[in-house]
């Protein structure tokens, strides 16, 4: 029997795409064909599986139990065929999409990604920073930096950096109260974002449990890494991640009067789709980052 009467290649684009973007109509937007074009495609592949591989309802279409089964694995091929032609054709460079939390990004990865583009100098970084979960599905992303327990369906996680914080401020903004010596002494000085799950936490470890953060203005700058550079320039008390801040502590615009560490239970992790795991780019980034961060991890992909 042919190759092509047994795997009908173009029907299987189809599926790929309505099943990845959840609609008919969108997968036919995508691929440049009509809805009625993209339901005769995936007729075809049903009529070849010999199952039913969508619930059609108005307005919507949902993967069915075999649906669910044969999308990864049609996405994971796609990609390889992608990356062999992609080769045969001699191409040079290859390019790697990430999205990072805007305080993993600046903090740590764009110093960092030198050395993987130096090892890797085939594959172009295209990075955009921002706190938003984005879905792989709906957007064209590689890999992301995520901040949470790990647990995305149809994501594989590799925890990357655990996730401990603490307070930390200018020496010469502690200097104005004289000396910090007590937790509850930074309650004389303005708190960076009181309205931060992470406050209370800490104020809680150390003992402090009538802070009264509730009623303090609140002041929301969006991320850590931004909160950082507002403690630097002594407008208050930051609560921070210390590993990411060691330039400051030694150039004494920071520093940490507390050894007490907490943690919430959300740790940085590297995400990226299952049926993406094999592209050459992806795991060239992940045995890179995990080389740096997490060396066990890593050890458990061998």
């Amino acid at each position: 029997m042919k190759m092509s009467k047994q795997f009908p290649l173009n029907a299987l684009r189809v599926f790929e795409a309505a099943a990845r973007l959840g609609s008919f109509t969108r997968a036919g937007e995508e691929l440049g064909m009509t809805q009625t074009a993209v339901s005769y495609q995936i007729k075809l592949i049903e009529e070849n599986v010999g199952e039913p591989l969508f619930l059609r309802k108005p307005r919507q279409v949902t993967l069915t139990e075999v649906g669910q089964r044969l999308s990864p694995r049609v996405t994971e091929a796609f990609e390889l065929l992608q990356d062999a032609v992609a080769s045969a054709r001699g191409d040079t460079e290859t390019a790697l999409l990430i999205n990072s939390t805007a305080t993993f990004a600046s903090q740590w990865l764009a110093r960092e990604i030198g050395t993987f583009q130096l090892a890797h100098p085939n594959i172009a970084v295209r990075l955009a920073a921002n706190d938003a979960i984005i879905d792989f599905n709906k957007e064209s992303v590689d890999v992301a930096i995520r901040s949470g327990t790990g647990d995305w369906p149809g994501l594989v996680s590799h925890r990357l950096m655990r996730v401990e914080f603490t307070p930390m401020l200018s020496p010469a903004l502690a200097a104005t109260i004289g000396e910090v010596r007590t937790p509850r002494d930074l309650l004389k000085l303005r708190i960076i974002d009181p309205r931060d799950p992470w406050w209370q936490l800490w104020f809680r470890a150390a003992g402090v449990d009538d802070s009264d953060l509730a009623g303090r203005p609140a002041s929301r700058l969006g991320a850590q890494a931004f909160e950082a550079r507002a403690a630097v320039a002594g407008q208050g008390v930051a609560i921070l991640m210390p590993e990411f801040y060691g330039d400051d502590v030694a150039l004494g615009r920071l520093y940490q009067p507390f050894e007490l560490r907490c943690s919430d239970g959300h740790d940085y992790w590297l995400v990226y789709p299952y049926a993406r795991r094999n592209t050459p780019r992806i795991r060239a980034f992940r045995d890179w980052i995990l080389g740096k961060l997490n060396p066990g991890e890593l050890a458990g992909q061998r």
